[in-house]
């Protein structure tokens, strides 16, 4: 099995580069930071805030996620219930960064990554794929862009669905997620030794997805 790892901050364009790169791939696509989304909206709904001041464990041990994909798309299911739309809020994306710190999320998640690896050929992306999920990925990159770059992308995104935010919430959201991913005691992001680095900063859609198809062909 091919596996195909793409790590990087938020708001760089994993999950929509990653997803049409692997259509024409004809690949599973796995995105992994839904999962977390996912986990993450089962704390809020509970009321609880980014500290976690609960049983983080008891939570997990009554909890169900799922991916399915529908018509090749992926959905996420929490405890039966479709989130996939959910789970993209700006709140959603905080108790992301949240729960992913905690290693009783991250070992709750991993089995079910890694079982998806060893059955299809896929690309996953996230924060840690290179590095702790699939350290031994047939191809890995790190997709980034500029802070503001990033931003913009997320902003214009969140605007299209309707959502009523500002430029600089959503901007300060992503310098702190940037901190936090990187800072976390439990599998940091960072760029794995042997990851092909792809900075997107000034590229168009299209250009950033030749980028990602030419680095995964030319290394399979």
């Amino acid at each position: 099995m091919i596996s195909v790892a793409i790590d990087g901050p938020a708001g760089a364009g994993k999950s929509t580069l990653a997803r049409k790169a692997a259509a024409q791939l004809g690949f599973i696509y796995v995105d992994t930071g839904a999962l977390y989304r996912t986990v993450g909206l089962k704390f809020s709904k509970m009321g609880a805030d980014t500290k976690l001041d609960c049983d983080i464990s008891s939570v997990l041990a009554d909890t169900t996620v799922d991916i399915r994909f529908v018509n090749g798309e992926q959905r996420v299911f929490l405890d039966g219930e479709d989130v996939s739309e959910e789970i993209r809020t700006p709140v959603a994306s905080m108790m992301a960064s949240a729960v992913s710190a905690k290693g009783e999320v991250r070992a709750f998640l991993l089995e079910m990554q890694r079982k998806l690896a060893r059955e299809n050929d896929v690309l996953m992306d996230g924060r840690d794929i290179g590095t702790v999920v699939l350290p031994n990925a047939t191809v890995k990159i790190f997709l980034t862009a500029s802070a503001e770059e990033r931003a913009r992308r997320r902003y214009d995104e969140l605007i299209s669905k309707g959502m009523t935010v500002t430029f600089k919430e959503v901007y300060d959201d992503m310098v702190q997620r940037d901190y936090n991913d990187s800072h976390r005691e439990i599998a940091p992001l960072k760029q794995a030794d042997d990851a092909v680095l792809a900075d997107t900063t000034g590229l168009s859609p299209e250009e950033s997805l030749q980028l990602i198809l030419n680095i995964v062909k030319e290394r399979i």
